[in-house]
């Protein structure tokens, strides 16, 4: 199941910044055509885009709103348009706990922009649904074209918050539970030459902690930061790899090292750590794993709780 991704394409949703621009930057420096799937470019991206628009190895941008399920299509569209086959899927995008979409602060409630008669969590639909949809389009393209024999990835972004619970951000959290077992439950794929894997990073310094005040607070001076460009290379050693090393970076061989297997998940701090389903002994205090101050966090939910009329909204 391993790919070298030269010459190979890949559509990465959410890569406009953060792990999923590390992941195609990384990418595209390996010979693998990218299409950025997001609502805009953050500089470096932009910079991504205009270096590579030309030439053997291309990044091509294509504004996309995920919970769009006809924008999800044309994404899958304009890549086959573009570069042809697609090899490696990476349904990226997603938020923590945002304002507008929060457990508490409930549809109706400010500054919430989830409506009361709705139906439906913006959080839920770009942290899970939109997973499962790009998911359903990325295989239905690999069977299509399943008779080269090429290996296919889907590679997906849960996180920590996957294994454990978080009073200050229950929807999340929720959703990344449900990415771990949708991947856990696709791992039989591999018979068909589909590799379902998934990252889970820890405390990572990217703008969905760095642009979120709500976020940011939680972590303090003795925090230790991972970085998107280590995930970003697990990420490139579950597609081109039958084995990841403990030690982001080292491809020595002598160290500890995980098959690389479909339904696996695979946690990602200052070390990499494969999560077992059943009796794991969880991300515990490993450099990069740890946010100190959730208490801080978890007060503002009490507060917002104490508050009358809490849960009610005018419809």
């Amino acid at each position: 199941m391993a790919l070298p991704v030269q010459g190979r394409t890949a559509i990465v949703t959410g890569a406009g910044s953060g792990i999923n621009f590390a992941f195609a930057e990384l990418l595209v420096k390996n010979g693998c055509n990218v299409l950025i799937a997001d609502l805009a470019l953050r500089p470096e991206a932009q910079v991504l885009v205009e270096k590579h628009s030309k030439g053997p190895v291309r990044a091509v941008f294509q504004k996309t709103d995920v919970i769009d399920w006809q924008q999800l299509e044309r994404m899958f569209e304009v890549a086959e348009r573009e570069f042809g086959e697609i090899d490696i899927v990476c349904p990226g995008a997603g938020v923590y706990e945002p304002h507008w979409s929060n457990f508490w602060r409930p549809p109706g409630s400010a500054p919430s922009k989830d409506s009361p008669t709705g139906g439906r969590y913006a959080l839920v639909d770009i942290n899970i649904t939109h997973p499962i949809r790009t998911s359903q389009l990325a295989i239905a393209h690999f069977l299509r074209h399943r008779d080269n024999g090429r290996p296919k990835h889907l590679v997906h972004i849960s996180s920590i918050a996957g294994q454990t619970s978080a009073l200050a951000a229950p929807i999340y959290v929720a959703t990344k539970h449900a990415i771990n077992g949708l991947v856990r439950s696709l791992g039989k794929l591999e018979r068909l030459g589909i590799r379902v894997t998934a990252v889970a990073p820890g405390v990572i310094k990217t703008p969905l902690w760095t642009d979120h005040p709500e976020k940011i607070k939680m972590v303090d001076d003795s925090d230790v930061w991972v970085t998107p460009e280590e995930v970003g290379e697990v990420m490139l050693a579950l597609v081109q790899q039958e084995q990841v090393s403990e030690v982001i970076g080292d491809r020595s061989g002598r160290g500890k090292q995980f098959k690389v297997s479909g339904g696996n998940i695979y946690e990602v701090s200052k070390t990499v750590r494969l999560v077992n389903q059943f009796n794991d002994e969880g991300p515990g205090d490993r450099p990069g794993n740890t946010a100190s101050d959730h208490a801080a966090v978890e007060e503002e939910s009490f507060q917002l709780l104490a508050q009358p009329g809490w849960g009610r909204p005018k419809l």
